[in-house]
């Protein structure tokens, strides 16, 4: 059904565009000219309140009290029919409005210029892209929901008319004024941009008024300042610039606004359009067939070049309806009086325009006003789901200009990446975002930086076999080359020269054209704008988390024409954004995870947690909770590496087993002994490699080796332990305790002549971790880690994952964990938990490994996925399939082969005896720690919950994340959200 409605919209749509004139829709207030209320309204009118129908002046909301006593004083003593508004909060202008229209007899139409919607003038609200991205999109749905966004954004704020869409078609690159408002230069695309935007505008209920007629964009100056001329002959202008007001009119568009530009084919004197009849009553009205509003631009315009009151009388003679942005009302009234009573303008004149403001009026329900409700207004204007219309426009609008083959970047494995932001000093959200993907160094170089630093920067970028570059602080408008300075010039010259580059333009595309030689960059994206989204996105792009799709609005140069851009498909690594993409209210999901994340928190089940949710791909809510220890003195961040305990199951050894199972290097159904002769004559001589993985071998759950090395007074044995290392004793199990180098093989007998379990069933058991890093070395003929990070981890950007983190980060990004008062003496930190684990070098199949939570999604996102992320198959489909089944459930085993599977009855359970959550799929599949890490992917329902904590800290005994069910109460009340929906 959606689909089909989509199909009808664009069918509509291009039958508007190409119907006949006699066919066009009238403008919908229209259809009010003989309602009771306008005709009643109007019969009971002074010529002087009709007069003051037709004046629109303008508010301030952000100007205090002051400003509103004038307001509300000009409002009854002159009667106006609109007021404009200007800047304000969301909470003083409709308050202001809604003052105003109390003091105000007959309703005020109110109006803004929201060209990128409320946020145009209104701050802390929605705003959209200009219109140069805007002209970018394909997508003409994306764009008619952008337009029904802001026609109840401006309803719940008071506001009925908006003075957009830009109709102009900006055929001048150096145009002053239009430039980046215009949709581009190609009138088609103008007007099919300018025609799903009021379409969708008006069918929310609000008035569209297209500007500048006859067309603004091949001017040379400012009409703000002065007046400019349009040198064209008319049958050139009926042809290019009026061609997007023709499809507007056949649409029926509610109005049109009128420019303050001098057209000298039309009129011999030097008068603006807003005064030409030759433009207004011959050629919009009777040629072109409008009989919507004709509404002025700002008659306090430098354009305007009569006094005030005559240039307004002028503008009604002309043809105009109503005139805004009134620098003096009384003189206005009385001029237009006196015209009246010479018979200048013809009081008839002045009752039809006013008929038709107050048909309007009656259109937007002003017939019977009710005051604007305040409640919630802030959460109503910022509803998530226009963030989510605003991230797809920008998405759609973001235009590739060159790819050579390096979009979007893959082999993260076989690159060092560095960013550059060329404007500015410090990292952008830009680069942020880029990191989330996988390990890049920032950089950042000022307009205004020195030849020294440009020369530094060369130097620090020498490691690099690829430079991201963006491009920032590019001014919008043509004036001095946009700010762009020579060292932003010089910067891109030089990295283009120099290294592998991609580049990402932040900026007015006219702008690009002063980049010379950006045309030979590899990888070169037009983002149209600076903002925060703007630049998340891009990041995206660059790494295939979204697709591309735009086309360029304007021709920057030969290069680079209108039309110009490569379309490319996203490859599958995470999306992140918010999640009512994803039809989930983000207002429930952050308050039902907040409340049970801060219960943990309050109840000391650990002293701070972290949280990430990913669906279908999308990572749409991860966020951190408390701090590092109970002394909270330090934050925990989204850049903080945990110790994965148990996690290391399915992410060291597992994943390289699956790889080994695929390429029939490692089997199934064979005895274990193959693998580890060792047990070859001993008791576990027949135990089968998937009874062992599906934890049913009948070996012991775990051994204490360390107690082993304990001497009767307590002490640790000297032969096995030193507090200063050797080339005998390098195995480092904390900051001053190393083990004999030859004591691994005294842990691995322990495992061999361990007893084995009396019966055969599920008992979960570590010992066969210890030795899956020797097998798979032995397998793969490489290190184990060098194998893993080479072959699963640097590929996926998941350079965090790592054993033995102190080698590589500072401690301070480390999580702590225990303080170890039995065997370690010393609060660990940055060194393996697991004793066992600690006694293996700390590299180990059972525990070892640590990482960020974001690294940890990649890995578990690729299992989600079959196998693929990014674009690469690590893993086969059907060898996952076997991995994360249940393999014995008739044993009443729930295990898969290392992964952990849900409980065999659970969807039966209460949520207090479930495991994980009631409503996780059978074929989910998972994995906890013993620290307070978990992480949890469920196929059937595409979704990937990672909870980590360091629950142990500062002492194991700690065990409320458990008594209180924290992690299947957080990933139940995941699935509730998701139920639930918008």
């Amino acid at each position: 059904m959606h689909c089909l409605k989509v199909f009808s919209f664009c069918l509509i749509l291009f039958l508007l565009l190409c119907v006949p004139k006699s066919n066009a829709q009238q403008a919908p207030f229209l259809t009010f000219l003989d309602d009771s209320w306008v005709n009643s309204t109007l019969k009971n009118l002074t010529p002087e309140e009709k007069i003051g129908q037709l004046i629109m002046i303008t508010a301030y909301p952000n100007q205090g009290e002051i400003h509103k006593r004038q307001l509300i004083n000009t409002i009854k003593e002159f009667k106006p029919g609109g007021i404009l508004i200007m800047q304000g909060s969301p909470f003083e202008t409709t308050k202001l409005i809604n003052e105003l229209q109390e003091v105000s007899n007959i309703p005020l139409l109110i109006a803004t210029d929201g060209e990128t919607g409320l946020g145009f003038r209104i701050d802390s609200t929605i705003t959209y892209p200009r219109a140069q991205a805007l002209g970018a999109i394909n997508n003409a749905q994306i764009l008619y929901r952008m337009g029904t966004d802001i026609g109840k954004q401006f309803k719940q704020i008071g506001i009925h008319v908006n003075f957009a869409p830009v109709a102009d078609v900006n055929t001048n690159p150096e145009n002053p004024v239009i430039n980046f408002r215009s949709f581009g230069e190609n009138k088609y695309n103008v007007a099919e941009k300018a025609s799903v935007l009021t379409q969708g505008m008006q069918d929310a209920g609000i008035l569209a008024v297209a500007k500048h007629f006859p067309g603004h964009g091949d001017t040379q100056t400012d009409s703000h300042k002065i007046l400019p001329a349009l040198n064209k002959s008319l049958e050139l202008i009926d042809s290019i610039e009026a061609y997007p007001f023709k499809q507007l009119i056949n649409l029926g568009i509610g109005g049109i606004m009128t420019a303050h530009l001098h057209v000298p084919d039309v009129d011999t004197l030097e008068i603006p359009a807003t005064f030409s009849s030759n433009i207004i009553q011959k050629y919009l009205q009777e040629k072109l067939g409008f009989e919507g509003l004709i509404i002025t631009d700002a008659m306090n315009m430098g354009g305007v070049n009569l006094p005030e009151g005559q240039a307004e009388l002028e503008a009604l003679k002309a043809g105009n309806d109503m005139v805004e942005f009134v620098p003096d009302i009384a003189k206005t009234i009385e001029t237009i009086i006196e015209a009246i009573i010479d018979g200048e303008i013809a009081i008839d004149d002045i009752n039809r325009k006013c008929r038709k403001i107050l048909s309007a009026k009656r259109w937007a329900g002003l017939n019977n006003y009710k005051a604007t409700s305040l409640e919630n207004l802030y959460l109503k204007l910022n509803n998530p789901q226009y963030e989510v219309r605003l991230r797809k426009l920008i998405e759609n609008s973001l235009t590739i200009l060159n790819n050579d083959h390096i979009l979007p970047i893959k082999g993260l494995d076989t690159l060092k990446i560095a960013s550059v932001k060329i404007g500015g000093d410090t990292n952008s959200a830009f680069q942020e975002m880029l990191k989330k993907h996988t390990q890049v160094e920032h950089f950042c170089i000022t307009k205004d930086a020195s030849a020294e630093e440009l020369e530094k920067l060369k130097n620090d970028l020498e490691p690099f076999n690829l430079v991201i570059g963006s491009i920032h602080e590019i001014n919008m408008f043509p004036a001095r080359k946009y700010g762009i300075s020579e060292i932003q010039q010089k910067a891109v010259t030089q990295i283009l020269s120099s290294k592998k580059s991609i580049f990402v333009f932040f900026g007015n595309a006219y702008a690009l054209k002063y980049f010379e030689g950006i045309e030979n960059a590899p990888g070169l994206v037009m983002a149209y704008e600076d903002s925060k989204l703007a630049q998340e996105l891009s990041a995206q792009l660059i790494f295939g988390s979204i697709d591309a799709s735009g086309r360029l609005p304007i021709t920057i140069n030969e290069n680079f024409k209108e039309g110009h851009g490569y379309p490319v498909k996203n490859i599958g690594r995470f999306k992140y954004t918010i999640p009512e993409e994803k039809e989930i209210n983000s207002v429930l999901l952050n308050h039902r995870i907040d409340s049970i994340a801060n219960l943990g928190l309050d109840s000391a089940a650990y002293p701070g947690c972290q949280v990430i949710i990913a669906l279908n791909g999308n990572i749409i809510f991860h966020k951190c909770y408390g701090y590092l220890t109970y002394e909270k003195q330090i934050h925990v961040t989204k850049s903080h590496i945990y110790d994965w305990a148990s996690i290391t199951k399915i992410t060291g050894p597992l994943p390289a087993l699956m790889k080994l199972y695929s390429e029939r290097k490692f089997e199934l159904d064979v005895p274990f002994s193959r693998y580890w002769p060792d047990f070859i004559g001993s008791n576990k001589d027949s135990l089968i490699v998937r009874d062992i993985l599906a934890h049913q071998s009948r070996l012991q759950a775990w051994i204490p080796f360390w107690q082993s090395t304990v001497k009767r007074n307590g002490k640790l044995r000297t032969r096995v332990f030193k507090k200063n290392p050797n080339k005998n004793y390098s195995f480092r199990v904390s900051s001053n305790l190393f083990m004999n180098n030859k004591y691994q093989e005294t842990m691995f007998d322990e495992i061999k002549e361990s007893p084995l379990l009396d019966k055969t069933e599920y008992l979960y058991s570590g010992l066969s971790f210890y030795l899956y890093p020797s097998i798979i070395e032995e397998l793969t003929n490489s290190n184990y880690e060098t194998y893993l990070k080479n072959t699963f981890y640097h590929p996926l950007g998941a350079h965090s994952i790592t054993y033995n983190p102190y080698k590589y980060y500072p401690l301070e990004r480390m999580v702590p964990t225990e303080f170890d008062d039995f065997f370690r003496q010393e609060q660990i930190q940055g060194f393996v938990h697991d004793e066992g684990a600690a006694m293996m070098d700390g590299i180990s199949g059972n525990a070892g490994l640590f990482g960020t939570a974001n690294d940890l999604a990649k890995l578990m996102q690729m299992y989600l996925q079959k196998g693929q992320y990014g674009g690469r198959q690590y893993i086969p489909e059907k060898t996952i399939d076997e991995f994360t089944r249940y393999q014995f459930p008739e044993d009443g085993n729930r295990r898969g082969l290392g992964f952990d599977k849900p409980l065999l009855d659970n969807s039966q359970n209460e949520l207090k005896d479930a495991y994980p959550a009631v409503d996780a799929s059978i074929n989910s599949f998972g994995h906890s720690g013993y620290t307070g890490t978990f992480t949890w992917a469920d196929p059937d329902n595409k979704l990937l919950y990672i909870f980590f904590s360091n629950r142990v800290y500062p002492t194991r005994e700690n065990l409320k994340l458990f008594n209180l069910n924290i992690r299947p109460a957080m990933h139940q009340a995941i699935y509730d959200c998701i139920k639930e929906g918008l």
